[in-house]
Parts: structure tokens; sequence; C-alpha cells
């Protein structure tokens, strides 16, 4: 699935005080907007029962099921599954048959795919466990936002690794390849033999794997701080059979001028959550070879702050809330960037880096993101 930025203006983009205040909502209609949001939040965190407990990847298998007959399959207990069945159905993510005795429940192909499916890019079943990671630090997060510390990866855990990885991979493994291929410059450099690439905060590894299959002719160095996330990219290189031409170091970015130089380096949907990126970005221009280039695969994001946001602002405005900034302020100092990194201040963090120069690629419809790329 792909959130694009809406091709109008928000409501109050350019609105006066005046303007803002006759489109206010009233108490009625918020209500019944917040009411709404409540009912997404039970939903989304039904959703991380169904695909934790493996109930929907059972009804795709074996499904029309029964509570007691999905309970038995899953090792569940029959009470929960019912109520939790009953609920997704009530919701229409699932399928009721009323006609028999007991009621039996069914999963339609659309939704299987949305939410079993993680090898296509419309798979989001792994999405409700970000918040259900950040939710579990509630109390931590409250204190964060008191006294302005954080709540890092590493406390957030494995659904949040998890969940991020799982995301990403079918865009990786899929469009990552014919996107780069579409920028001529950048795959002639890729391609030639003995190219040494770089990827900086490579989470899973999936990226980093991605690329070494599309460039086979390459050696890949990943440098990532989260010891969990290095372990998990190791173990998929090596079930990749890729463990000869990708290292992953657990390492910052700081460090990439060790293990350099490099003729690309690529840094996917990390640099907002780094406390320090320019300091990374600084070392990462020290660690390429002359005229290499960097790039940076970050949200794409409206590019000002206008109140009033389209769906992919607000979706990122509840990731930084939860999850990206309360990471980023876990390791003072920190530039405290969010989620929303907005063009113009990556090109300023990419210009104290030393960049001459940043470009916005060709590459659209890739999911969340934007794709640049940074000029020494």
């Amino acid at each position: 699935m792909t959130i694009t930025p809406d091709s109008t203006e928000p409501p109050g983009r350019s609105s006066t005080s005046t303007t803002a205040a006759s489109t206010a909502p009233s108490a009625d209609e918020f209500a019944e907007r917040f009411l709404s949001s409540t009912l997404a939040t039970a939903e989304t965190m039904s959703v991380y029962l169904g695909e934790r407990l493996g109930w929907y990847q059972c009804l795709a298998d074996h499904g029309p099921l029964t509570a007691d007959e999905l309970a038995t399959r899953t090792t569940t207990d029959p009470r929960y599954a019912r109520e939790w069945l009953e609920m997704q159905a009530a919701f229409g993510i699932l399928d009721a048959d009323l006609s028999g005795t007991p009621t039996t429940f069914a999963i339609s192909p659309g939704v299987a795919e949305v939410l079993t499916d993680s090898s296509s890019r419309s798979y989001l079943g792994a999405l409700p466990r970000m918040f259900a990671a950040s939710f579990g630090r509630l109390p931590e997060l409250l204190d964060a936002y008191r006294t302005g510390g954080g709540v890092s990866w590493e406390q957030l855990g494995a659904d949040a690794r998890e969940c991020q990885a799982a995301l990403n991979k079918p865009w990786f493994d899929t469009e990552l390849a014919p996107a780069l291929a579409g920028v001529d410059h950048l795959h002639r450099r890729l391609s030639q033999p003995g190219a040494k690439i770089a990827d900086i905060g490579f989470g899973a590894g999936h990226s980093t794997i991605a690329l070494a299959r599309a460039y086979p002719e390459a050696a890949f160095t990943g440098l990532d701080v989260d010891a969990a996330s290095v372990q998990m990219a190791r173990d998929n290189a090596e079930a990749a059979g890729l463990g000869e031409r990708v290292q992953f170091h657990l390492a910052g970015g700081e460090e990439a001028a060790a293990h350099g130089p490099f003729d690309a380096a690529f840094a996917f949907e990390c640099l907002h959550d780094m406390p320090r990126p320019v300091e990374v970005l600084a070392a990462t221009r020290q660690a390429l070879a002359p005229g290499a280039p960097m790039i940076v695969m970050d949200e794409a994001v409206s590019d000002e702050f206008s109140g009033p946001a389209d769906e992919l602002d607000k979706l990122m405005y509840g990731f930084s809330l939860f999850v990206c900034l309360p990471d980023s302020m876990s390791s003072p100092p920190s530039v405290a960037t969010g989620t929303v990194l907005r063009p113009a201040i990556l090109r300023a963090y990419a210009e104290q880096a030393g960049f001459r120069d940043v470009e916005v690629l060709p590459i659209e419809d890739f999911a969340f993101f934007r794709f640049y790329e940074l000029n020494p």
C-alpha cells in the first residue's frame, strides 16, 4: 500500500485565524470524530492480537473455522478466540456464517493479503506491533515527555524492530533494484566490479540484502548501533546465501571511515532517528571515495508544516510521538529530529556535514519514502 501526499493544499494551509475559527469542529462533531478514532485504536490493537497469536494465518490456511477449532489449531483459549472472532466480524474484518451452529468465521483473500502475506507490498499485518511496543512503555514515555529524556529502540524491543523490518522488506525485495536501475548514473556506479557499498543503519538487513542481490559484483558493509538488529541481519544474510559479500557490524555511522572508502553509501529510513545526524553524515562523507554519493531514503512528508495535513504526515507524526522522537532523545545530546524529516531540514544537515548539494532522485511511489542524493 502506498500513501502519497495529497496534491491539494490541506485546509488551513494559508488560512487566517478567522478562517480557522470558522472551520473548527463543534463539540458534537469532535466527539464523533474522537469516537471514530477510539474505534480505530481498538481495531488496530485487535489486529495485533490476531497477528501475534497466529489467528489470521490460521484462518487463511484452514478457514472457515469455529472459535473452538481456531483455538485448538493455535493452542489458545476458546473463550478469548470467540470474543475476538465476533469483534473482528463486528468490525467487518472477518466474515461470519450464522447459518449453522456454532458460527464459523472466514477471512477474505484481500484481507488475508494485507494481514498475512509478508511478501506483498500491501502487507500491513505487522504495523500494530510498532504501537504495541510503544504502548508497553507508556510510563517511560510520560517520564521522557516531562523530563526531556527518551525511550530507546532497544527498550522498545522486538515488536518495534520486527515491525519496521517486516513492512519494508517487500518493498526492498521487489522495488529497490528497479528503482535504482532507473537512475542511470547511480546504477552504473553500483554495477562496477569490486564496488564497495555502505548501508548505514541497516536494521534487519533487508535493504543491504536487496542491494547485494541486485549488484552481485559489489561488496557491502552495514553499520548499525542496535545489537539485536545486527544479529537479525547476519542471520538474514546467511539465510540468503550472501554471508560472504555482506558484512554487518555493530557500529555507528560515525565510524564509517574505519570501514571505507566506499563507492556509494545508503541510509534507509534511519536518519530521522539519529540523535546526531550531522556527525553521521560528515563521517560518511569522509568515508566516500572521490565523487561517490550518499543516498538517503526517508519519509516523503510535505515540504513544510501548515496545520491540517494529509494522511502521510499524520501517520508520521504518530510514529514520531511514540517511537522515533523518544528514540532519538534517548541518546543526548540530540538534535531531536523526529519522523517528520522535511526536505529543508535534511538539506541543512547535509550542508553542515560538508555535502555540496542535495537532489531528489526520480524514484516515485516507493511506499512512504523519498530518495535524496547527497554529493560531496
